[in-house]
């Protein structure tokens, strides 16, 4: 009796262990193939705050953006 509850936790257990990482993998290549945010929103963020954004500008931000997401 005790062996079917021991099995049974242990199940759960690899359950759980193995449904965190594949969902973490598909949030990584979720992710990497659609950022939360581009250059287009950024530059769309930029203006309704009243700032003229040059590419210079947002390049830099992007770059800091995506230095943070590593």
């Amino acid at each position: 009796m005790w062996q079917l509850i021991l099995v049974g936790i242990l199940a759960l257990l690899v359950g759980v262990a193995l449904g965190f990482f594949i969902a973490r993998k598909y949030m990584m290549s979720y992710l990497k193939k659609n950022p939360p945010i581009n250059e287009q929103m950024l530059k769309m963020m930029m203006m309704q705050m009243g700032m003229k954004p040059s590419q210079k500008k947002i390049n830099q931000m992007m770059q800091a953006m995506n230095k943070q997401m590593k």
